[in-house]
């Protein structure tokens, strides 16, 4: 499976350390330049930008289409543009993106959507993690990943991780 990555997905999972997971998880990763770009600007910051110069398993593509990725922008921004329209030009992929605007977009297109909540669940059904609450409860106290409680707690019931006396 093809997969077209946003820039947060790859930041949240740097912070918490567990970028292999889309590695382990799809065949293909493909990033814009713009994310590309976005990413780089993690360099001089506490993340491990490390572990992104490394992954040699995310390749950089743009999309054809420059001008439908430009006109993407007058909603979202540069990064959530050309990954949408890159992901619109390659049938059967899915974009990875958590932004509930670039999400709505790319449904409208009829793109195929996975955000990391699902890229978590998917890691719990294939024996990748044990569980996504330690994932998810690392990604919004370290990464300030923001999850409604309402799913939070839906995800958490539907994985059987729920615990309401925690």
């Amino acid at each position: 499976m093809i997969v077209v990555s946003d820039t947060s997905v790859i930041s949240n999972l740097l912070i918490i350390g567990e970028l292999d997971l889309l590695r382990a998880l799809y065949q293909e990763i493909l990033i814009p330049t713009a994310v590309h770009t976005e990413l780089r600007a993690l360099e001089n910051t506490d993340i491990n930008y490390a572990a992104y110069q490394q992954a040699n398993w995310i390749q950089v593509r743009d999309p054809e289409n420059r001008a439908f990725a430009q006109s993407l922008q007058a909603t979202l921004d540069r990064g959530e543009s050309e990954a949408i329209a890159l992901a619109h030009e390659l049938p059967g992929s899915y974009l990875a993106i958590d932004e509930k605007a670039g999400r709505h977009v790319a449904k409208s297109l009829g793109i195929k959507i996975v955000g990391l909540v699902g890229i978590l669940i998917q890691a719990k059904e294939g024996g990748l993690i044990a569980g996504v609450k330690p994932f998810l409860d690392q990604m919004i106290q370290d990464a300030g990943f923001y999850l409604s409680k309402r799913l939070y707690q839906q995800v958490l019931q539907d994985q059987g991780e729920w615990n309401p006396l925690e």
